[in-house]
């Protein structure tokens, strides 16, 4: 009788796919393009610099329209799988997760899942922030559909919520500069199992289950069999 081998354990669990980590560069590089291009709309001394104000306020409009259209694609269709999971996992929160934040962090036994608390604020934070940007943009754009009012309130809106944008993006830098493994994630798309296992312990049991399943059908011992394709010593 032989025996099925149990299966090894992976030593890198894939945490970002291909199609997520295109739409992280193109949404880094389109709010990159945003703001080297409202530099000079807002700072007169850089507009003297630079010029061409004209060209520049059209770039930032149409960059701005295209800025969520690679997270859009990124959740469409068969390609979207686990960009639609993980956003799924942006809107469940546990008790513990919320007392984590209430302590900004200095909480220990928190079992984390694949993003900590302070990753999905982060992600809920700039995903409702390119729909705010969005819709001010048009009315500051467009600006003669729209009540004196509107236009107003979208100018300050738009104007504060880059300010804190640029200051969390920046943040955000620091942080995968700072985190090694985290930063190689979203270029290479994989991590160690023991890095998943300390910092994602929850998402690393979810990963891993498959494995530990089969390896544990593996390890059964197999009935011996009569008749036709049985196998005996």
């Amino acid at each position: 009788m032989l025996e099925k081998a149990p299966p090894r354990a992976p030593l890198r669990l894939l945490r970002f796919d291909r199609v997520q980590r295109a739409a992280h560069w193109a949404n880094a590089v389109i709010f990159g393009v945003l703001v080297v291009t409202a530099l000079p709309l807002y700072f007169p001394a850089v507009e003297r610099s630079v010029g061409r104000h004209v060209l520049l306020a059209t770039i930032h409009v149409w960059a701005g329209i295209a800025w969520p259209v690679p997270l859009i694609v990124s959740l469409l269709g068969p390609w979207g799988a686990r960009m639609r999971r993980d956003v799924r996992r942006f809107n469940r929160w546990t008790r513990g997760e919320l007392e984590w934040l209430a302590r900004f962090g200095a909480m220990r036994g928190l079992q984390k899942d694949k993003f900590n608390p302070g990753q999905k604020l982060n992600a809920v934070f700039v995903g409702g922030s390119i729909a705010v940007f969005l819709a001010t943009g048009i009315v500051m754009k467009w600006f003669g559909l729209f009540p004196v009012g509107w236009r107003s309130g979208a100018t300050f809106v738009h104007e504060v919520l880059a300010w804190v944008l640029v200051i969390v993006v920046a943040g955000h830098i620091v942080m995968a500069v700072t985190h090694r493994d985290a930063l190689r994630a979203m270029v290479r798309g994989w991590v160690t199992v023991s890095w998943a296992k300390r910092n994602a312990p929850r998402w690393a049991r979810e990963e891993l289950a498959p494995t530990a399943a089969a390896s544990q059908d593996a390890a059964e011992p197999v009935p011996a069999a009569r008749g036709r394709g049985a196998l005996s010593d």
